[in-house]
């Protein structure tokens, strides 16, 4: 599995995971979801995620 593979895995796992908490637990766990997007766009203009040098140093491939 490759970085960007992993990436839009975890993207996906937190929004789902978020929306989930916020209908049975709180609604403020929508943050998170907010969160998860803006970095998503933000790294879609800078090309650089902070998981993906997490990804790195466990030695998934980049492409």
């Amino acid at each position: 599995m490759t970085i960007n593979d992993t990436l839009r895995l975890l993207a996906g796992f937190i929004v789902l995971l978020s929306l989930g908490l916020a209908v049975y637990v709180d609604r403020n766990f929508l943050w998170l979801t907010a969160f998860v997007g803006a970095n998503l766009l933000q790294s879609a203009f800078t090309k650089w995620c902070p998981a993906m040098w997490f990804f790195k140093k466990l030695g998934l491939t980049e492409c």
